[in-house]
């Protein structure tokens, strides 16, 4: 087992296989990431990146294999994912259990200093991603999880939130796995790159 917060890998996956029916998504391969680190894992669309990351997740019980991930997940979506009938700061609250003090500190960590009364409709496309931001940061995960963070986004904003991302990496001690088909992010963000192919998919 590993100690959590201690030295080590933040997630250790040793998966045999993972299918739908009688079709094989992905097949054998080893996947570890260590605390301090960001993988990329990359590939076309449709090779199975989601449901590998569903699977760290815990969302996928069905898979064949073993999986130790000893601390917190947090996740990032393709889409913020945000409650929308809560304020920004009962977003932070209700999702990671912090007192108003502390979510208001997140808030403003993310460049959403005075925002935590209003809700996420009225905020632009870009506070929205900075308070889904804030919401995955702010439970102090040792894994952070991000399914195609940035791809729906121009130029600019994607530029921004990456920026923002490096940012708020930097200030803690988190191993992170990141799923992207842009060769571009993968690169920025990566300390270390892999790639799905073949049928069933493993890691290249």
């Amino acid at each position: 087992m590993f100690d959590t917060g201690g030295p080590g890998p933040v997630l250790a996956l040793q998966l045999r296989g993972m299918a739908y029916g009688a079709e094989a998504v992905l097949g054998p391969l080893d996947l570890t990431v260590e605390r301090g680190e960001t993988v990329a894992i990359t590939g076309p669309s449709g090779i199975g990146k989601s449901t590998l990351l569903r699977i760290v997740a815990g969302l996928e019980p069905g898979f064949d294999g073993r999986r130790e991930v000893p601390g917190r997940i947090a996740m990032v979506f393709q889409e913020p994912t945000l409650l929308r009938w809560r304020s920004a700061r009962d977003n932070l609250r209700l999702a990671d259990g912090i007192d108003g003090a502390r979510a208001d500190a997140a808030l403003a960590e993310v460049g959403l200093d005075g925002l935590g009364d209003r809700f996420p409709d009225q905020l632009s496309l870009g506070q929205q991603r900075r308070l889904a931001l804030a919401r995955a940061f702010a439970s102090e995960p040792d894994l952070m999880l991000m399914d195609e963070p940035f791809v729906s986004l121009d130029a600019r904003l994607a530029d921004e939130m990456m920026g923002l991302f490096e940012e708020l990496r930097a200030r803690r001690h988190l191993g992170t796995l990141l799923v992207t088909h842009v060769a571009a992010e993968a690169e920025r963000l990566a300390t270390r790159i892999l790639t799905l192919s073949g049928r069933p998919a493993t890691l290249a």
